[in-house]
């Protein structure tokens, strides 16, 4: 590992403890800083209810001034309960496709980020997946915390344990065969993040505003890359928030996910273009093998500045 990488994790690396919550809300009412938290949702009625009222309970509506000023669900097409649910515990829900009209919405998570920003004023913007399982407030207060207390941080991970059902520490496995790997052999600088690929991150909007978003499944690896040649490493972080528990994807989706992720890292070192951009799979037929092929995501959404409405936005 790089020096200066040894140096950025013990300076750099923090526990959610490490900052109790009386004292951000201190530091947060003494800089005015607003904070935006985002769900991004795709037919996660059994998960998303829960963590909207944490977040309510424990970060709004709690005494005090609220860690929370804005608490948003954007939903990217869910076709069970989840915007129903979501409301009803206390989340404002919008559409993914009434955020931008004007420009037709392609499939991903990247792009339900990119349009976040558009539905979400906060100073400071905190997204956290919606299929987390017993849920913990600290998964936003932790991560939002160097923000408010070190004017040089600008973009925080959250770090923890991924267990694969009983298994300890066995999630994460496009992390460690591919994201890992290509971020040890082509950005040595990022190789001290735990979970570079985790959706839980907190980041300053004129950061975030500059940056460009990859639709899909690349979005993760992408900002942080992009991040680090922004901004530099001392301005990114991570905190360890405890363990997370979700919903994993079967092999056959992490395999599409692992083929995103590698172009997304493709593109960075290269800025071309993929010759081919499918990733064939073969699944199991009556009469034998059968493949099944399937794009890879090769779209990005330009840095959200560029965007005229965002533009006049920021104007009016």
């Amino acid at each position: 590992m790089l020096e200066e990488v040894e140096r950025w994790l013990a300076e750099r690396s923090w526990s959610a403890a490490d900052r109790p919550l009386d004292r951000l809300l201190d530091r947060k009412r003494a800089a005015g800083t607003t904070v935006s938290v985002v769900l991004p949702a795709l037919d996660e009625e059994a998960t998303v209810g829960e963590i909207v009222e944490v977040i309510r309970r424990e970060l709004i509506e709690g005494p005090g001034t609220p860690l929370v000023d804005e608490l948003v669900v954007v939903d990217s097409g869910s076709r069970d309960r989840t915007a129903e649910v979501a409301a009803k515990a206390g989340a404002r829900v919008v559409h993914r496709d009434e955020i931008l009209p004007r420009l037709p919405a392609l499939p991903g998570k990247g792009e339900v980020l990119w349009r976040s920003l558009l539905a979400t004023t906060g100073d400071v913007v905190c997204f956290v997946d919606a299929d987390l399982r017993d849920f913990s407030a600290s998964f936003v207060s932790g991560i939002v915390g160097p923000l408010l207390t070190d004017p040089e941080v600008q973009f925080v991970k959250a770090m923890y344990d991924r267990p694969l059902g009983d298994a300890p520490g066995q999630g994460g496995r496009v992390t460690e065969l591919v994201a890992r790997p290509l971020l040890n052999l082509h950005w040595p600088r990022l190789a001290g993040f735990v979970q570079p690929l985790g959706g839980e991150y907190a980041v300053r909007r004129s950061l975030l505003e500059r940056l460009p978003f990859p639709v899909g499944y690349g979005v993760e690896l992408g900002l942080l890359v992009d991040a680090l040649h922004t901004v530099g490493l001392d301005a990114l972080a991570q905190v360890d928030v405890g363990v997370r528990l979700h919903r994993h994807q079967d092999g056959q989706a992490l395999g599409r996910m692992a083929a995103a992720i590698y172009r997304t890292a493709q593109l960075r070192l290269s800025r071309g273009h993929l010759a081919r951009p499918e990733l064939t799979q073969f699944e199991r037929g009556p009469d034998g093998f059968v493949p099944r092929t399937y794009a890879v995501d090769t779209e990005e959404r330009p840095p959200m500045i560029e965007v005229k409405e965002y533009a006049g936005r920021r104007v009016a």
